[in-house]
C-alpha cells in the first residue's frame, strides 16, 4: 500500500495519470506534478501560505472579464509569457524578434486606410509610423494584415477608459500592406505606463517593491499567409524603463530610434502643423504556419 508521505505521494500522483489518452497531455500533467511537489518540499510550504496562494489565484480569476485577462498579466510579470515565447522561437533565421502579446489585444481591428490618424481625438505629440513587411530575403509581401495598438499619452489603452463602452476602440487598427509591402499611419507618441495595479497582480508587484512600468512601445501583429504569425512590439529608444520592463519584453532588435521632426510635410506628402515624430521599422517574417490569436472577447482565431 502506498504511504502518502512527502516522497511516495508524488510517485502515486504521477502514476494516476498513466492512462491519459494523449501522450502530450500525460507528459505535461506528470511534469507539472513533479514541479509543484518539488516546490512544496523545497519551500516547506505552510497551510497559511497555501491558503493565501489559493485565495490569490481565486481573486485573479475573479478579476478577469471578456476584455481583461488578469492571468495573462500574472504570466507576464512572472516572466512566463516571455519564456514560452522564447522556447517557441529559438531559431529566428533573420526573422524579426517576437515578444509578448499582452493583455490588451481586444476589440475590433478594422481595416483602415493608410495614413489614417488612429489617435485623431487624443491629445499628445503627433507621430508618423512608416513600415514594411518582407520575407527573410527582403522580398516585399503584399496584402498582409497588420494589427497595431498602443496606449495613449496618459498611459491608458482604450479599454481601460470609461469611454470605451460608448465610443469603441481607439489607437488600434488593421492595415493591409500595399504591393511593396508597406503600410503607414499617423498616431500619437506613446509613453511608458504602469500595468494595471488595481487587481491581485498589481498588488503583488507593489508588495514586492517592484515597479509596475513598461517602456513606451507600439504593438504589431503581422499575419501573412504562409508565414508564422509575428507578435511583437517596437519600443522607443531612450525610454527610462527600457532596461527594466516589468514584463521582461524588451529585445535590442525591437528598439527603434524615433526621430523628432519639424518638417511641414510628412512622408506621405501631406502637410502638418508643428513638430512631430517619425518611427520607421521593417518586419521580416518566417515561412511557416500557425494560428494568430484572436482579440479578447472574440471566439474564433484567424488562420495564418
Amino acid at each position: 500500500m502506498t504511504q502518502f508521505n512527502d516522497t511516495e505521494l508524488t510517485a502515486a500522483v504521477i502514476r494516476s495519470f498513466d492512462q491519459t489518452p494523449s501522450p502530450r497531455a500525460k507528459f505535461l500533467l506528470q511534469e507539472l506534478v513533479k514541479s509543484l511537489h518539488d516546490y512544496v518540499r523545497k519551500t516547506d510550504l505552510t497551510f497559511e501560505e497555501w491558503d493565501y496562494a489559493i485565495d490569490f489565484l481565486t481573486r485573479t480569476g475573479q478579476k478577469c472579464t471578456d476584455i481583461r485577462q488578469e492571468f495573462i498579466l500574472l504570466s507576464d510579470v512572472l516572466g512566463v509569457s516571455m519564456l514560452v515565447d522564447a522556447v517557441n522561437h529559438r531559431d529566428r533565421d533573420g526573422a524579426t524578434e517576437t515578444t509578448v502579446l499582452g493583455p490588451f489585444y481586444v476589440g475590433e481591428h478594422k481595416v483602415t486606410p493608410h495614413g489614417t490618424d488612429i489617435s485623431a481625438n487624443l491629445p499628445g505629440e503627433r507621430m508618423f509610423v512608416q513600415s514594411r513587411v518582407t520575407d527573410l530575403n527582403g522580398k516585399p509581401l503584399a496584402n498582409v494584415p497588420v494589427d497595431v495598438w498602443h496606449a495613449d499619452d496618459d498611459g491608458f489603452y482604450d479599454l481601460q477608459k470609461a469611454s470605451y463602452a460608448t465610443e469603441g476602440p481607439s489607437s488600434r487598427a488593421r492595415f493591409i500592406t500595399d504591393a511593396d509591402g508597406r503600410f503607414y499611419f499617423r498616431t500619437i507618441l506613446p509613453c511608458s505606463y504602469p500595468i494595471p495595479t488595481d487587481g491581485p497582480v498589481g498588488q503583488m508587484i507593489t508588495q514586492t517593491n517592484r515597479h509596475p512600468m513598461r517602456p513606451a512601445h507600439v504593438h504589431f501583429l503581422v499575419n501573412a499567409k504562409g508565414y508564422e504569425p509575428l507578435i511583437t512590439h517596437v519600443f522607443i529608444d531612450g525610454d527610462k524603463y527600457i532596461d527594466s520592463d516589468v514584463v521582461f519584453g524588451v529585445k535590442d532588435e525591437l528598439i527603434a530610434k524615433v526621430e523628432q521632426r519639424s518638417d511641414s510635410v510628412m512622408p506621405d506628402g501631406k502637410t502638418t502643423d508643428g513638430p512631430w515624430h517619425l518611427m520607421t521599422y521593417e518586419f521580416h517574417v518566417k515561412p511557416g504556419g500557425g494560428m494568430a490569436p484572436a482579440p479578447l472577447g472574440t471566439k474564433v482565431a484567424e488562420d495564418a
